[in-house]
């Protein structure tokens, strides 16, 4: 039998072992820090963090945090993931190594700062 959707991030979070769990919170309050203004939403059934629009989501699987700061967030920090596998809109973070906190919250920022910029240009055209 599926599991149910998670209705928030807590409920994500407790579906997974425990040294999963210790990283998702990890990765969850460092966001939490980088954007404290953000909302928390869960999103095609993931943890994401919402400012205007989405800026972040995260996921975890069986073998890496999967961490999507969409294209543009990975086109400004794609020359830092040399360590990682990683696509167009995506970033896997390995379950046996620490999280990158730092880059994590760079990209967050970077995001935060890209959406306030979008909803200016909107309210001023």
């Amino acid at each position: 039998m599926e599991q149910p959707k998670p209705e928030n991030i807590d409920q994500y979070i407790a579906n997974f072992p425990a040294d999963t769990q210790k990283l998702l919170r990890e990765m969850r309050e460092t966001i939490q820090c980088a954007v404290p203004e953000a909302k928390e939403v869960i999103s095609y059934g993931m943890p994401a963090f919402k400012q205007k629009g989405i800026l972040v989501y995260f996921a975890a699987y069986a073998k890496h945090i999967g961490f999507y700061p969409t294209g543009s967030g990975i086109e400004a920090f794609k020359q830092e993931f040399t360590d990682y596998k990683w696509s167009k809109g995506a970033v896997q973070f390995p379950l046996n190594k620490p999280l990158p906190l730092d880059l994590i919250t760079r990209i967050t920022k970077f995001k935060a700062a890209l959406e306030l910029k979008k909803a200016e240009k909107k309210k001023n055209a």
